[in-house]
């Protein structure tokens, strides 16, 4: 369920010697609308801060971009590719201990090595692939398949390949909220492709609202969330999917079959860091049926909405 963010009327304040200046920056990034709310003594210092998170977000997108031959993604993968090692700096090594933590809590289904199931699946085509074409991907498949010892990624198996892509952005949230931090930000909100996180609440201490959209009817929103802190992220079936026959495929895919999930439709989970709540949301929706049980047992604020239309979580 992707997120927008909306605010309450008179968001933005008169500025004054004593009112704090509003900034509402939209920009495209990491393939999705972003956008950041504000507020800062000043409007050179706002504008100083918005430069210097978008600069932030350019970085990681740089750096972990699977589009891009000279990001630091595509060198692993060249590795991952023939087969060898690489050793990676500090901040990757972070992302890598985590998602390998996801790979293990999630029992095998987060796994970030099963983007190459994008060479089949390709929603552009209105086309769903034979099983005959799945089948070979799979046997490059697999988390096991790599060694992963800090700092040194080994793929003893050619032909793998990594996509970030499930932690990357959600990652970029947490951190340009931390430079908001950092250069005395104690009010706002960003939010890259519908991954959000509170900066703090409105200077009045009112809450963000923040609508999360349904996916089955374009333009409406099944819930409205108020929130002074904390993060939250989604996952559904409905930004890039096909139907095909009346059936729907999302693109949140099944790495040991090699097959869209069919259960959960969308997942919102809100958490203190985003790339917890955007890693819990896909684990959900990859885990089908068990997904809302599993989100119970981890006391994770959560609301889902299944294929059949049916709503549940603990959100109020």
């Amino acid at each position: 369920m992707t997120p927008h963010t909306g605010n309450p009327p008179c968001t933005i304040p008169t500025v004054s010697a004593h009112s704090p200046y509003f900034l509402h920056r939209v920009f495209k990034a990491m393939g999705s609308p972003c956008e950041i709310k504000l507020y800062a003594r000043t409007r050179s210092r706002a504008e100083q801060v918005a430069q210097r998170i978008i600069a932030e977000v350019e970085r990681l997108e740089a750096r972990y971009s699977r589009y891009r031959a000279d990001s630091l993604l595509s060198a692993i993968n060249r590795v991952a590719a023939t087969g060898g090692r690489i050793e990676v700096d500090e901040e990757t090594a972070g992302l890598l201990n985590y998602v390998e933590a996801c790979y293990h809590e999630s029992e095998g289904l987060f796994d970030v090595t099963s983007g190459l199931l994008r060479e089949v699946w390709r929603y552009s085509s209105g086309r769903i692939p034979t099983a005959e074409a799945i089948e070979p991907l799979l046997q490059r498949i697999g988390w096991h398949r790599l060694c992963w010892q800090a700092p040194v990624l080994e793929f003893p198996q050619p032909g793998l390949e990594l996509d970030l892509g499930g932690a990357v952005k959600e990652y970029a949230v947490d951190r340009v909220v931390a430079l908001c931090w950092e250069a005395g930000i104690r009010h706002g909100l960003v939010n890259l492709g519908g991954d959000i996180k509170i900066i703090g609440p409105q200077p009045d201490g009112a809450p963000w609202a923040i609508g999360i959209r349904h996916p089955r009817q374009p333009g409406a929103f099944i819930k409205t969330l108020y929130l002074g802190q904390g993060a939250m992220a989604s996952s559904g079936d409905y930004e890039r999917c096909i139907e095909v026959n009346g059936v729907r495929y999302g693109h949140v895919l099944n790495p040991r079959t090699g097959w869209p999930v069919a259960y959960l439709a969308a997942v919102s989970v809100v958490a203190d860091l985003c790339v917890v709540a955007g890693s819990a949301s896909t684990i959900a929706m990859l885990k089908e049926q068990a997904g809302p049980g599993w989100l119970q047992s981890m006391q994770a604020p959560h609301y889902w909405f299944d294929v059949t239309g049916s709503l549940g979580g603990n959100l109020a």
